[in-house]
């Protein structure tokens, strides 16, 4: 197995930072919208045993140069086809947790034919529900005011762990770039872009995976997306929140690696 690597690459004009080991078929993860690529490094370990895994902090996520002004979920499936073209990707397996599963969905249906397998962690935009702080943090003015000075905050807390102690990354809470996606995403009453009725037009066999637990996105979208997509499979973890793949960790990797290797 290869070392698990942190490598820096350009993609069109933004500096992208991406975590990469393994060897075997392409696994591409898109992280979820309240941290980066290095929420995954421990699930990266197992994984890596298996297939060759790519990471990509998205754009004004982790290490990642930042996009210029607003941004919003068709400029980021781009950036995912845009990193996996610069990588020399030309089918994967897909895996999106939370707003990366947003991004997976859209990415499927954009592209059908450069996806093998679909995993969705507790993804947005299968359903109207969502938590009802994420819905005050993405629509009042107030809320994303205090939202963008505490990203300084953590910033600046970030920089002074890993300056004092060297190997450790302090994982950011959420930034700039994740309060802006989330203004269009949601009203004070509900998620704005929902797919439920594209969802029967995925073909390739998926998996959706979600916490009983899970505070952010109720369950009950993992079993809606079941029923609508073609050949999907639906498994849901107890005792478990939002987080399934760091909270459940040796148990989501042998789920995940055993839908693959069908």
């Amino acid at each position: 197995m290869d070392k698990i690597q942190n490598r820096k690459i350009q993609v069109g004009e933004l500096k992208i930072h991406y975590v990469t080991g393994g060897e075997g078929e392409p696994l591409l993860i898109i992280h979820g919208g309240a941290n980066g690529a290095g929420a995954w490094r421990k699930n990266l370990a197992e994984l890596a045993k298996h297939y060759t895994v790519y990471v990509p902090d998205l754009p004004g996520f982790g290490r990642s140069q930042e996009i210029e002004g607003d941004f919003h979920i068709p400029e980021l499936v781009k950036f995912v086809d845009d990193f996996a073209r610069t990588i020399g990707l030309k089918s994967f397996y897909l895996v999106g947790h939370s707003l990366g599963g947003a991004i997976a969905v859209n990415y499927v249906l954009q592209f059908p034919n450069k996806i093998t397998k679909l995993v969705l962690v507790s993804s947005m935009c299968l359903g109207k529900e969502i938590a009802l702080w994420v819905r005050f943090l993405s629509r009042l003015r107030l809320a994303r005011f205090m939202g963008l000075a505490l990203t300084g905050l953590f910033r600046a807390i970030k920089w002074a762990v890993e300056k004092a102690f060297a190997g450790v990354e302090f994982l950011m809470p959420f930034s700039r770039a994740s309060i802006v996606l989330g203004i269009p995403l949601t009203t004070l009453k509900e998620q704005t872009i929902v797919l439920a009725n594209r969802l029967s037009d995925i073909m390739v066999p998926t998996l959706v995976v979600w916490g009983a637990k899970d505070n952010i996105v109720p369950p009950k979208q993992a079993y809606d997306a079941g029923r609508l997509i073609p050949h999907c499979q639906v498994v849901v973890f107890d005792d478990c929140g939002h987080s399934v793949y760091r909270e459940k960790l040796p148990e989501f990797s042998q789920l995940l690696t055993r839908f693959l290797d069908e």
